[in-house]
């Protein structure tokens, strides 16, 4: 059983930044692809951005130039960094993991990111 616990949401004013962390239980180098999903009140759970292993990364319209996401194999650990921030991104950012040899999908209980205007 992988274990995903996210950190580092919280209030920020618009136009701000935030750093989402990710650490996983086992070696990331060993999952096929990691990231992040947001849900809005009301919303469904939309994809933000992921990073396969090699290194390909896959992002959401709404947050393409804004947001980065970075893996760390040491750390056993993935980030996103979110830059403008608006308050439309207001929502609950949960770390996503996927490991196609079990066909498993891992989440994490997720992490509140709230955007003031």
């Amino acid at each position: 059983q992988v274990q995903l616990v996210e950190s580092g949401g919280g209030l920020v004013q618009a136009g701000g930044s935030l750093t989402l962390s990710c650490a996983a239980s086992i070696r990331i180098s060993s999952l096929n692809a990691m990231g992040w999903y947001r849900q809005a009140p009301g919303k469904q759970r939309e994809l933000v951005a992921i990073i396969f292993s090699g290194g390909r990364t896959t992002y959401a319209d709404s947050v393409k130039g804004r947001f980065t996401i970075t893996g760390d194999n040491a750390k056993n650990t993935v980030y996103l960094q979110m830059n403008s921030l608006k308050p439309e991104d207001t929502a609950v950012y949960y770390c996503y993991a996927r490991q196609y040899i079990t066909s498993t999908t891992y989440w994490g209980q997720g992490t509140q990111v709230t955007v003031s205007s």
